[in-house]
């Protein structure tokens, strides 16, 4: 791998890493910093992967609309859904030690009522930031991983360096004791899954538009409609 290839993607991994710990610190809970923090340093990323995939002529190609893609995104959001609330109710059931998990993960995002009277604004941010992420992770660094490991495997390793930049998370929502035990884990395994899911329908399809449509329905899903914890 070129060293200009490796450099980017230290920085988007650690860029991340380091904007998503600072985002769920719990004195950013719940504000408006927490959604800058969340999502602006990849929004400025993205701007990268953009540049570089319109200088290979990718760009068009990966996002430009086709028969299908909606229902390929619909598809892919009611799948992750599926699992996220299998997770929810096996893994960290109400009642449990490790509700904790996402209870805090809740609590960093905000008050349901005041998401709700900003609905549009919620929905701008999540589309902004779901095709950000696709353009970054799905885009960009599983490109650069092919050129090294080859196309059939890329998206894998682009999903595992996904999940490992959503790591400084665990400590950031850790609750009480400050041990192992404490830590969050919700977002590294969320990460890694939607990694898979989403890289493998940028693989199967050739492109990131369903996945950008999957992305985006399954964040506002989680939020705004279907919360996996708190008030029904």
């Amino acid at each position: 791998m070129r060293p200009a290839a490796a450099a980017l993607l230290a920085v988007a991994v650690v860029v991340t890493g380091t904007a998503s710990y600072v985002a769920f610190l719990p004195q950013f809970s719940g504000r408006p910093a927490f959604w800058a923090l969340a999502g602006g340093p990849t929004l400025v990323l993205a701007l990268v992967a953009a540049a570089w995939a319109q200088r290979e002529d990718l760009l068009r190609e990966w996002l430009a609309p086709r028969w299908g893609d909606f229902s390929r995104g619909v598809v892919g959001a009611v799948l992750f859904m599926a699992a996220a609330w299998g997770f929810s109710r096996v893994v960290a059931p109400v009642g449990s030690p490790r509700e904790i998990w996402l209870v805090t993960l809740y609590g960093q995002i905000g008050n349901p009522r005041v998401l709700q009277q900003h609905g549009a604004e919620v929905a701008a941010a999540i589309v902004s930031v779901a095709l950000a992420e696709e353009l970054l992770w799905r885009g960009l660094v599983t490109q650069l991983l092919a050129d090294r490991v080859g196309s059939r495997t890329a998206w894998v390793w682009a999903a595992v360096l996904y999940a490992l930049a959503y790591v400084p998370t665990a400590w950031a929502l850790r609750a009480g004791g400050g041990g192992l035990a404490s830590l969050d884990p919700v977002l590294p395994i969320a990460a890694l899954a939607g990694g898979l899911l989403w890289g493998g329908m940028a693989r199967a399809f050739g492109r990131l538009a369903p996945g950008v449509l999957a992305h985006a329905a399954f964040d506002w899903a989680i939020v705004m409609m279907f919360p996996l914890w708190g008030p029904r």
